[in-house]
């Protein structure tokens, strides 16, 4: 049995990735610790892992809800910004404490998600082993330029690396595992063009599960069994309200079914009447309602897109920021959907979009085909063989082609 600590962001994008291999590792005898913040507490108690607070004082219960909420109310550049200086506080929390909290745990190997760059330098100074989970989209680089906004992060990586006595990276694809590299995508929507991964990276698609998830309640009375039409902008950037009234004019009129997820956002009594009068929650069990989706509008976030595809439900996708541009982009060249930027979305060119892909073969072809690459892909059981063999045998597991 080996002990694993796993770090990662605590919103729950990135905790509805790390925690399903959690409990497939505790299946298989090993045991799971879970360090972060305290809001990802209760969600990783629900999934049956253990939970480790670091950084209590700079961000106690609640915190983060806070800031992702004003995080949300943003989009494009200033939300990247606010993203970064949000992952900026907690690389300085995670370099300061955790070596000591996941020593003194005991820990044995860990699993860093890839967006929390200081992941794989606190595994170094603590001579474990490590694989980097891809639960947004990859960030592996080319270039070897860290510049601009990022620059800060490396800076201070470098600085504890020096003061660890750690050799510095040449290249800032040094910071991720060189044992496994996983991604949650399968190969297909990946377009890697001239971009050299190394062999060790692997495409085991989505890792997500209702398991380990609170149960959330939902009228399934009021579906009445015309084509539904899902919408939910996560529970990050999804504090525009507009653009839930303007999902909601721009399928009032068709024969379907709308059901619009909040993500917290707001309370569903706090909106304006909506036309058509469609099903308005706090929060939806999402991977239920996909499984009797006929399409989903949604932000293009790496993990609702791969649930979408796992269930075979094709995609309009309107993109905040962060990778949610880079993930629309994937839907466009796979032709799973259609996409409405947010500085053109308006009901008329969102409507438009919305009948194309529900009444065009194409894009419920292509989401069929997509969802038969993620069952081939191997998913939370092939990814956690990988795990195990990476951890077992401390070399690097390669790919097969």
């Amino acid at each position: 049995m080996v002990h694993f600590g796993i770090i990662c962001p605590s919103s729950t994008g990135h905790l509805n990735t790390m925690l399903p291999l959690g409990q497939e590792l505790q299946q298989r005898g090993h045991r799971i610790t879970l360090f972060g913040l305290l809001d990802a507490e209760p969600k990783t108690l629900v999934a049956g892992l253990e939970f480790w607070a670091i950084g209590e004082t700079e961000f106690p219960s609640g915190a983060t809800a806070k800031l992702l909420a004003q995080q949300g109310q943003l989009s494009g550049l200033a939300a990247e910004r606010y993203t970064f200086n949000l992952f900026m506080q907690l690389a300085v929390v995670m370099l300061r404490d955790a070596p000591a909290s996941i020593q003194a745990a005991g820990v044995e190997a860990l699993l860093v998600d890839q967006c929390l760059l200081e992941g794989g330098t606190i595994a170094d100074f603590l001579a474990i082993p490590f694989v980097t989970i891809c639960s947004a989209m990859l960030s592996n680089q080319e270039s070897n330029v860290s510049h601009g906004i990022i620059k800060p992060l490396t800076d201070l990586i470098a600085q504890y690396r020096q003061e660890w006595k750690l050799p510095l990276y040449s290249h800032l694809n040094d910071a991720f595992s060189g044992l496994a590299q996983l991604s949650q995508a399968p190969p297909e929507f990946e377009f890697t063009g001239g971009q050299q991964l190394p062999q060790w990276f692997h495409f085991t698609g989505p890792y997500h599960s209702s398991s380990g998830r609170q149960p959330v309640p939902f009228p399934y009375e009021k579906l009445t069994g015309k084509p539904l039409i899902y919408a939910s902008m996560g529970t990050v950037q999804n504090r525009l309200i507009n653009v839930f009234q303007i999902i909601a004019s721009a399928c009032g009129s068709l024969d379907a079914q709308l059901v619009i997820s909040l993500g917290g956002s707001a309370k569903p009594e706090s909106l304006p009447e909506l036309q058509g009068n469609p099903i308005v929650v706090e929060y939806a069990p999402q991977l239920e309602l996909l499984e009797k989706a006929t399409m989903m509008i949604t932000h293009a976030g790496m993990n609702t897109t791969m649930e979408c595809l796992k269930n075979g439900v094709p995609i309009v996708a309107i993109p905040i920021a962060n990778d949610q541009l880079g993930v629309a982009a994937r839907i466009t060249w796979t032709e799973v959907g259609e996409v409405v930027p947010l500085t053109k979305l308006n009901v008329e060119r969102l409507q438009e979009a919305i009948k194309r892909v529900l009444t065009q073969e194409v894009y419920k072809k292509n989401a069929l085909r997509l969802q038969a690459a993620i069952e081939r892909a191997g998913g939370v059981s092939r990814a956690v063989d990988i795990i195990e063999q990476a951890v077992s045998t401390g070399k690097p597991v390669l790919a097969q082609k």
